[in-house]
């Protein structure tokens, strides 16, 4: 108790700091009223609201976040996806989206996106081609079953299938020798 804090009130502001502050605001403000009825700025006409981007063309797809295959239209500009929207005609879902297929354009857009073969070697991440990977992958893996039996492998299904892709994959584990197979929803 022989340490006393001194307690520091609150930061006060001068007069002259207040004046200077309140000339800027109303100089900005002065500003902004000055450029908003000029005519650097106007209201935007029907058809830009309507289209804003001139040339863009809409494109029927299909979200791939699951297999319940929503509608999407997209907008596409200049090969570019910039736009989306439900598609309200679509016999699944009807007009909606859910949240993941409301994202679905920053998923496809995303920066982390791996759109090719990657392999890391002594640290780092480098591009392999498609056949090296192919390659790589199906040896180990038959390197496994040779070893440990087609039992040491778990074939886990994705949401994203459909009912023919997931034909195809239980046949695919079938013919590699195991009926370890299951969905990933249940992992």
């Amino acid at each position: 108790m022989g340490n006393t804090q001194h307690l520091q009130s609150p930061s006060r502001v001068g007069r002259r700091t207040f004046l200077k502050m309140a000339a800027l605001g109303s100089a900005s403000f002065g500003a902004t009223s000055l450029l908003a009825h000029s005519d650097n700025i106007r209201n935007a006409t029907d058809e830009e609201i309507k289209n804003p981007y001139p040339g863009s063309k809409i494109v029927k797809t299909i979200c791939s976040i699951c297999s319940a295959g929503c509608g999407i239209k997209a907008e596409v500009h200049n090969g570019v996806w910039i736009r989306q929207e439900p598609a309200h005609d679509h016999p699944i879902s009807e007009g909606s989206h859910c949240c993941k297929g409301t994202d679905q354009i920053d998923l496809t857009k995303s920066k982390q996106r791996i759109k090719y073969p990657m392999k890391k070697e002594n640290g780092e991440w480098k591009r392999i081609s498609w056949d090296q990977a192919l390659e790589e992958i199906s040896s180990k893996m038959l390197k496994i079953r040779e070893e440990s039996g087609p039992d040491a492998v778990q074939f886990l299904g994705s949401a994203k299938f459909n009912s023919q892709q997931s034909y195809y994959f239980r046949k695919f584990a079938a013919f590699w020798g195991t009926n370890n197979i299951d969905h990933v929803a249940r992992i």
